[in-house]
C-alpha cells in the first residue's frame, strides 16, 4: 500500500469520529483535525514541521466547509437554528474569517500552536464552572450590530485557529441565555462561512509557497482533505441527531472535556 494511500485512509478514519463530533457540539471538528492531522503530516513526512500546523490548520478550515454544511442540514431539520439571530452572527464570523486567514499565514508556528491551546483551555474552564446560574441571572442578547462586533472577534480567532468557531460560539451564546442545542446548531451553520472565508484567506497566502502538482490548493493539503470529507460528510448528521435526543448537561461534559484534551495535546506536542 502507497504512503499516500495510506494517509488518505488514516484522514478517513479521522474524519468519521470528527463527522460526529461536529454534528454533537456544532464544533465544526477544527479541534481534533488540527492537532491529530499535524501527527499524520509528520509521520509521513509531507511537510518540514515548522509548516505542518499551517497546512492543518488551513486543511482543516477547508474540511469544515463540507462537514459544517451536512451538520447544519441535519440542524436545521431538527429546528436548532435560531434563524432570526444567524445573518447577524454569520456577518461578523465572515469579517473575521476573512481577516485571520491573512494574518495566521504570518505568525510564528509556535504561537499560532499557544494561541490554540489557550483558547480552548479557557472555554473549557467557562464550560465547567460558568453555566450554573440560576435562571434569575439569564442574560439578555445584546443588539444585532453589538452582536456582529463579538462575532467578528469569534470568528477571527477560530479561522485562526483552525475550528469551525463552536468552540466559541457556543460559549457565548449561552452566556447570553441562548438554548444549549439552538446554540449548537447556529454555530454549525457558522462554521460554513468560517470555514469559507477563512480558507480563502490560507489558499491565497499559500499559493506562492505551495503548487497544485505538490497536491497542494495553497496552504490546504487535497489528499487529506479528501480523506477527511469522504466520512465526516455522513457521519455529521448522526451526531446531529443525537444532540437532538441527549440532555444539555451531557453535551456540556462532553464538550468541555474534548477541549480539555485537546488543549492538553497542544500544549505538550
Amino acid at each position: 500500500m502507497s504512503d499516500l494511500l495510506l494517509l488518505i485512509i488514516c484522514c478517513a478514519v479521522l474524519g468519521s469520529g470528527v463527522g460526529f463530533l461536529a454534528g454533537l457540539l456544532g464544533i465544526g471538528g477544527g479541534l481534533v483535525i488540527v492537532p491529530v492531522l499535524s501527527s499524520i503530516l509528520l509521520y509521513f513526512a509531507v511537510l518540514p514541521p515548522e509548516q505542518v500546523i499551517i497546512a492543518a490548520i488551513a486543511t482543516s478550515l477547508a474540511s469544515i466547509l463540507f462537514t459544517s454544511t451536512s451538520s447544519a442540514i441535519a440542524h436545521h431539520k431538527n429546528g436548532n437554528v435560531p434563524w432570526e439571530l444567524a445573518p447577524w452572527i454569520m456577518t461578523g464570523v465572515a469579517l473575521g474569517a476573512l481577516i485571520s486567514g491573512f494574518l495566521a499565514a504570518m505568525l510564528p508556528e509556535q504561537i499560532v500552536r499557544w494561541v490554540f491551546a489557550i483558547s480552548v483551555a479557557l472555554i473549557a474552564l467557562k464550560m465547567f464552572f460558568g453555566n450554573n446560574k440560576p435562571a434569575s441571572d439569564e442574560r439578555t442578547m445584546p443588539n444585532k450590530g453589538v452582536l456582529t462586533g463579538f462575532t467578528t472577534l469569534t470568528g477571527g480567532l477560530s479561522a485562526m485557529i483552525g475550528i469551525g468557531g463552536g468552540a466559541l460560539l457556543v460559549p457565548l451564546l449561552t452566556f447570553f441565555s441562548i438554548d444549549m442545542k439552538k446554540a449548537i446548531g447556529c454555530a454549525s451553520a457558522c462554521g460554513i462561512v468560517i470555514a469559507l472565508f477563512g480558507s480563502v484567506g490560507y489558499v491565497t497566502s499559500g499559493s506562492a509557497q505551495f503548487a497544485l502538482a505538490d497536491g497542494f490548493a495553497g496552504f490546504v493539503y487535497l489528499p487529506a482533505l479528501l480523506g477527511i470529507v469522504c466520512t465526516s460528510w455522513f457521519t455529521a448528521p448522526l451526531g446531529a441527531k443525537a444532540t437532538h435526543h441527549l440532555p444539555v448537561p451531557t453535551i456540556k461534559k462532553i464538550f468541555a472535556g474534548l477541549l480539555v484534551l485537546v488543549a492538553a495535546n497542544m500544549t505538550l506536542a
